[in-house]
Order: structure tokens, then C-alpha cells, then sequence
């Protein structure tokens, strides 16, 4: 029989992070029969625009769906979202969710879909889990007892999350291997012009050296030290003590391939996460001070503004937000809950 896969997509979904997990199970098709089954689902059944607005056809509705494939323990889900994945977040969908999970279906999230299994209690346990490396830090923040990894992709035994992008891809690749084989997982891989299929570890981001276009050793050790330390920033002596430098060594490497300073280079990548997590969470403006090694909110504030050009407050209502308040959260809750009372 072959594996049934389904795709819940939420609006503003990666349009990439879904096309790169169902492409490798077409192609797998191809070459060996019918192995894989999917169908696209929608919290409505209408269709859903992704974050870059094409719109694709839905094939059921999540409350037309009992169960992902009956007798079939292998059946999969995958949640697949974008900038927003708890916008429509409901008690309706987490219950839904649960019940799959109850039955036996495997659990995936997408890109941000591992907010909603987050949000509605479903992971944890001995599974790892991943997210697109820009919602990281709001993924730590907003559920901490969660381990978060910087991972391509995790496997579980009914758990798999995945960064999306084309990591997606080597996500299905290594699924499709592990059922069917290396030699099939290679073939899909090189249809899609591909020259190594990449393994879990592999990283998110492009390598520090890249980021920056540096390629001194101890240059690029200090700034991985600098982005492990964001809520306590070190000194520059500390700094220098970590990689085995003076403190003027430091300077002068700075200098030389960043033209700028220690300390300011490491304020720029301060101030970058707290501009994620402004965007990309509900957390207090206070707590995010606190998150990001300022003394003071109104420190944070004023550097925040030099640096940005506006308030912490105003940036933040400027950009929408990736996850909506919790009590934007709640009120939905308590509205579906009236609804159904009645």
C-alpha cells in the first residue's frame, strides 16, 4: 500500500518549504511505482495563499478528515506555515491535531509548523525539534522546556520537524532512503540537481566565515562565542581570554577584517536578535532587554532607535509580528468555546 502523506497548509505558508517535501515523493513515484499517496489540506477546504501569494487547491477540509489513513500506522501529517503559525491557531485545531496523534498518525511540522504542535502540547518527550533558524530564538523563548536544535531536519519515532526551504528536501530524501533505499533516495536527489544529499547536522545558516566574508580562525571563533552570549555579553578582555588573544590582538582583528570594533560589532548582533524577537514574538519589551544583555529599557530603547530608527514599540507594531499575543490567543479560544456551547 502506498504511504499517505498529508500537508495542512496555513495561510502565509513557505510555498518552498512544501513544494521541496512533496517533489521528492513524485519523483520517487516515478521510478518506483506508487509508493507515496498526498493530499493538501486547509483549516476550511478553500485554497490557501502562500507567503509569496500563489494560491494552491485544498483537498479536504481538516474537519472533513478523521483520520490520515485508517489502519495504516504509518500515515503522516505535516503542518506547514510561515510568518504567521499561530495566526490561526485554535482549541478546534489542537484538538483535531490530538486526535490524529491518538490514533497513531506521525506528527510533522514545516518551516514554523512546529509552533502549532508546540502550541497544542504535542512535543517533547525524548524527540528533538527544529525550526527555520529566523524563528528560532522566538521558539526558545516561547516554550523553553522545548530542546530546539539548529538541525536541517529531526526524525523521531513519530515526530519530524524540519527548517523548510530546501532542507525540505533533504528531509524527504533521508525518509525516502530509510523506506526504500540509498540507491533510490540518490536517484530522486539527482533529479533535482543536487550534488550531496545533506545530513541532519548539517547547518541552517551559511558558515560564520560566509556571513561575514572573514576567514581569520580566531576571528570567526570570537563571533561564535559573541552569538552563544547574548544575555550576559562578555568583555572584550573575556572575549579575548576565550580565544587565546590580548585584548588588543581582538581589536586589531576587528579592525582589519570588519572595520569596525569589538564592542560595536557585538551591540549590531545584540540589537539583531532583539529585533527578532520583537518581531517574531509577544514578549514584553522588558523581558527582551533582559534577553539581550541591556542594562535598561531605556538603554535598550535609545540604542535601539540609533540603530533602527525607531522605538522598540513602534517597530514592533510596524511589522505585524510573527506569533500573536497569547491573549489574542485566548480570545479565540473562548470564542470557538461559546460558539460550540450554543
Amino acid at each position: 500500500m502506498p504511504e499517505e502523506i498529508s500537508f495542512l497548509l496555513l495561510p502565509g505558508y513557505s510555498a518552498i518549504g512544501f513544494m521541496s517535501a512533496v517533489e521528492p515523493l513524485r519523483v520517487a513515484n516515478r521510478f518506483r511505482g506508487e509508493l507515496y499517496r498526498w493530499r493538501i489540506l486547509s483549516l476550511d477546504g478553500a485554497p490557501v495563499a502562500a507567503s509569496n501569494g500563489i494560491s494552491i487547491n485544498a483537498d479536504a477540509a481538516i474537519g472533513d478528515v478523521r483520520d490520515l489513513g485508517g489502519t495504516d500506522s504509518t500515515a503522516t501529517l505535516f503542518v506547514v506555515a510561515g510568518f504567521e503559525p499561530l495566526a490561526c491557531y485554535t482549541r478546534e485545531l489542537a484538538e483535531w491535531l490530538k486526535r490524529l496523534e491518538r490514533a497513531g498518525a506521525t506528527l510533522g511540522g514545516i518551516d514554523t509548523g512546529s509552533f502549532v504542535l508546540a502550541e497544542a502540547g504535542l512535543l517533547g518527550g525524548a524527540d528533538n525539534v527544529t525550526v527555520h533558524w529566523e524563528a528560532l530564538s522566538a521558539f526558545r523563548e516561547r516554550y523553553p522546556s522545548l530542546d530546539a536544535s539548529q538541525e536541517l531536519f529531526e526524525i523521531g519515532a513519530r515526530r519530524i520537524t524540519c527548517a523548510g526551504g530546501t532542507a525540505s528536501i533533504d528531509m524527504m530524501l533521508d525518509l525516502i532512503g530509510r523506506k526504500h533505499g540509498a540507491a533510490l533516495a540518490s536517484a530522486v536527489s539527482e533529479q533535482f540537481v543536487v550534488s550531496r544529499i545533506r545530513q541532519r547536522s548539517d547547518h541552517q545558516r551559511m558558515e560564520i566565515a560566509a556571513r561575514y566574508g572573514v576567514h581569520n580562525r580566531k576571528l570567526i571563533q570570537v563571533i561564535g562565542v559573541m552569538e552563544q552570549h547574548m544575555e550576559e555579553p562578555l568583555t572584550p578582555d573575556r572575549l579575548a581570554q576565550e580565544i587565546g588573544v590580548t585584548r588588543r590582538q581582538l581589536e586589531r582583528l576587528f579592525c582589519a577584517s570588519l572595520k569596525d570594533t569589538p564592542t560595536h560589532f557585538y551591540l549590531q548582533l545584540r540589537l539583531g536578535r532583539a529585533r527578532e524577537l520583537l518581531q517574531q514574538t509577544d514578549m514584553s519589551i522588558t523581558s527582551i532587554c533582559v534577553a539581550c544583555g541591556f542594562e535598561s529599557p531605556s538603554h535598550f530603547s535609545r540604542t535601539y532607535r540609533a540603530r533602527f530608527g525607531a522605538s522598540p514599540r513602534s517597530d514592533r507594531q510596524a511589522s505585524g509580528g510573527l506569533v500573536p499575543p497569547k491573549a489574542l490567543i485566548n480570545a479565540r479560544v473562548e470564542g470557538l468555546s461559546q460558539a460550540q456551547q450554543q
